[in-house]
């Protein structure tokens, strides 16, 4: 097998499970699951759906992946969108479920007409992790982009749900963290790599600069250390986005990994899949659990994603247009 069709196993997987994961337990607190902590994976629980069965998180996440292997066009990946929220495309069982409201809102934007570019929400209360959650295939597209083009794609694509300049941060910082994970850097050197390249990189890019101030802990040379009661899991973006990279450095393993970020609690199934992502991608498909893998709905369709992109990557990538 080729190392980038290893690693596109290990990222679509690796999301898919640790949502999985998380989608029984979704929104209890983080007291609760110390109580009852997820150990595997069960079914029932907050949305009532089977044991293995993923979310939002994975669905637009395969939405991309798609788009990216058809040649991606912002508003095929539009039309992606609305299919999936209407007609339960790229969903484990053929059913959509947990949308958040951002991203509702915004491909009702899409359904009347209003381009993508222009679709998503640009206040600064729309910094939900809904685009942060599915940004993690667009490693595949720009992996040869110079910072300036992977900035200006990781925007476009945020943007379609969530336009905030902290919402677009946080998915460009995951991305740019990845890419180094993905070119076969230590995890701990690459995100010493990480916090020195990016901050300055950013302020160019953001016009409030007491945007960057938001991400200061991540910055920080004691990010790692940080205990567990001082990161939150909530669905904001940069809670998400440090609750991930926290779990990420915080593990030696995928199990470890998605089983810490699940188990902090409340937006369980996407800090599971963001970590996830990182984890699956960093620790290879051989990684993830067979018992895992054995339980998930849906294998069929994640490896026909996978097949698809895999082929495309055959072809010159170039920025979109």
């Amino acid at each position: 097998m080729s190392e980038i069709k290893s690693q596109m196993e290990g990222v679509l997987y690796g999301i898919a499970i640790g949502d999985a994961l998380g989608v029984p337990v979704e929104f209890i607190s983080r007291n609760e699951l110390k109580k009852n902590p997820v150990t595997e994976m069960k079914g029932g629980g907050t949305h009532h759906q089977p044991a293995g069965t993923w979310s939002d998180d994975t669905a637009l996440s395969l939405c991309l992946a798609e788009c990216i292997a058809a040649g991606f066009d912002l508003d095929d990946l539009a039309r992606r969108f609305i299919n999936w929220q209407n007609f339960g495309y790229m969903t484990a069982l053929g059913e959509t479920f947990d949308i958040g409201m951002t991203t509702q809102s915004a491909i009702s934007n899409l359904e009347s007409g209003i381009k993508p570019a222009l679709s998503g929400d640009d206040s600064e209360r729309s910094n939900g992790n809904g685009s942060l959650m599915r940004i993690l295939p667009l490693i595949f597209l720009i992996k040869n982009y110079s910072i300036e083009d992977r900035f200006d794609a990781v925007r476009m694509v945020s943007s379609i749900t969530h336009a905030h300049m902290r919402s677009v941060a946080c998915c460009f910082i995951y991305i740019e963290y990845a890419l180094r994970l993905m070119n076969g850097e230590n995890k701990f050197s690459a995100f010493e790599e990480l916090r020195n390249a990016i901050p300055n990189w950013l302020q160019s890019k953001v016009k409030d600069a007491e945007e960057l101030k938001f991400f200061g802990r991540i910055f920080s040379e004691q990010f790692h250390t940080i205990s567990e009661n001082e990161i939150l899991s909530s669905g904001y973006a940069l809670h998400t986005l440090e609750a991930s990279l926290w779990c990420f450095l915080n593990s030696d393993d995928y199990e470890s990994c998605v089983l810490k970020a699940v188990n902090l609690g409340d937006d369980t199934d996407t800090t599971g899949a963001v970590a996830g992502g990182l984890a699956g991608l960093y620790y290879g498909i051989s990684g993830i659990p067979d018992k895992w893998i054995e339980k998930l709905s849906g294998k069929n369709l994640i490896d026909e994603v996978i097949s698809h992109l895999h082929n495309s990557m055959e072809q010159e990538t170039h920025p979109p247009k």
